[in-house]
């Protein structure tokens, strides 16, 4: 695998802008407040959340030199190659240094198969390292220093389109909230966007599309436009447990102890029963994923890697609750819907990538050195 395309490829990513029609976002506010109405006269009341979205930029490293970060915050921070400047640390991590024993790169299926890059999360004693990862070349994008543990730990995420990492550092008064911080993948720089956000929970960062990113503030959600830089007013509902496609179009979420997926005009209520045996060592399970039509959610436990995706087992078809057999043998680790439409199987060593269908399209082998780690995103 030629690892200067994944670079390349890597920081066309970050570059990119993608002008977001403000007119479609209030329709989408319009038909949300629609179906309110329609949902409140209903015998199964489920309040939908509502948040009109701001105008996406190009989320770049801080420079006017305006509300500077302390001393010891984290920061994004990316060791150049010696050979050409690349947003992509060339070198490996102490701790997750390339084995001779790694499955060896498969270029005539891993491009066909999944040609996007895959995005997983380590740790070193001191940083937070995020892989980039395609086919089965894997380099690292981005380090984020942690400070204390427990916030930046349990909140790093990356948008659904690779662009931006976002989580919660630590406040020095409280070890339950903190400062939400945002940065752009391979690039350097953190910007302090948000105070008094919550860092513990089941639901510390949820990203709305590749832009918004909906914290927790106490008893109250907010949507921040980290794009923009700016909260974006509105409702934020009484849903719990929510997360969406990763378009921003879809919500998957639970009121009043009923889980449903809706968009601004459908609505669908389903059920589901987890395993017996398995259902007992947890606190209840929960959508983890939503597919990019809202047919299908990825279903997890509570309380499994808030801020993340990793951790669901099953899909569930909403319009029938009815589990999906899936095409593959052994354990799932994750189920993530791309927004491209293709369903990515995590197993232990390998991820299954079907179509949209659930049929398979191919498999790519893991890299040794991130098998063990955290699956944040797919970015095609």
């Amino acid at each position: 695998m030629n690892q200067d395309r994944l670079r390349l490829d890597l920081a066309d990513l970050a570059d990119e802008v993608n002008p977001v029609d403000l007119r479609d976002r209030a329709l989408r506010t319009s038909r949300r407040l629609g179906i309110q109405r329609a949902i409140a006269t209903s015998a199964a009341a489920v309040v939908m959340l509502g948040a009109a979205t701001g105008t996406a930029f190009a989320l770049m490293p801080r420079d006017d030199g305006q509300a500077p970060l302390p001393g010891d915050s984290p920061s994004i921070t990316v060791t150049p190659s010696p050979t050409e400047p690349s947003p992509i640390e060339s070198s490996p991590t102490p701790e997750h240094s390339r084995s001779a024993e790694a499955p060896p790169s498969n270029p005539g299926v891993s491009d066909a198969v999944l040609s996007g890059i895959r995005f997983y999360l380590g740790f070193t004693d001191k940083d937070a390292v995020i892989h980039a990862v395609r086919g089965t070349a894997d380099q690292v994008a981005t380090r984020v220093s942690l400070d204390t543990e427990v916030c930046v730990r349990n909140t790093i995420t990356v948008s659904p389109d690779g662009k931006r990492v976002a989580w919660v550092q630590d406040s020095a008064d409280s070890g339950m909230t903190g400062v939400l911080m945002a940065g752009t993948v391979g690039k350097q720089g953190a910007t302090r966007l948000l105070d008094g956000v919550d860092c513990l929970g089941s639901n510390p960062l949820v990203w709305r599309g590749s832009d918004l990113l909906m914290v927790s503030r106490g008893a109250v959600s907010v949507l921040y436009d980290v794009a923009a830089k700016k909260r974006v007013d509105g409702d934020p509902g009484q849903e719990t447990l929510r997360c969406w496609s990763a378009d921003g179009r879809w919500l998957a979420a639970v009121s009043d102890g009923k889980p449903y997926v809706a968009d601004g005009t459908q609505l669908h209520q389903y059920a589901y029963t987890p395993p017996k045996g398995e259902a007992i060592k947890w606190d209840g399970w929960r959508a983890r994923g939503v597919s990019m039509d809202g047919r299908y959610v990825s279903v997890g436990w509570i309380g499994t890697d808030p801020s993340r995706q990793d951790g669901s087992f099953t899909v569930v078809d909403v319009t029938t609750s009815k589990v999906i057999e899936l095409p593959v043998s052994g354990e799932v680790r994750s189920v993530q819907f791309a927004a491209d439409g293709r369903v990515l199987v995590r197993q232990a060593t390998r991820v299954v990538v079907l179509d949209a269908g659930f049929q398979k399209i191919g498999e790519v082998a893991e890299p040794r050195d991130v098998q063990q780690l955290t699956l944040l995103t797919y970015a095609p």
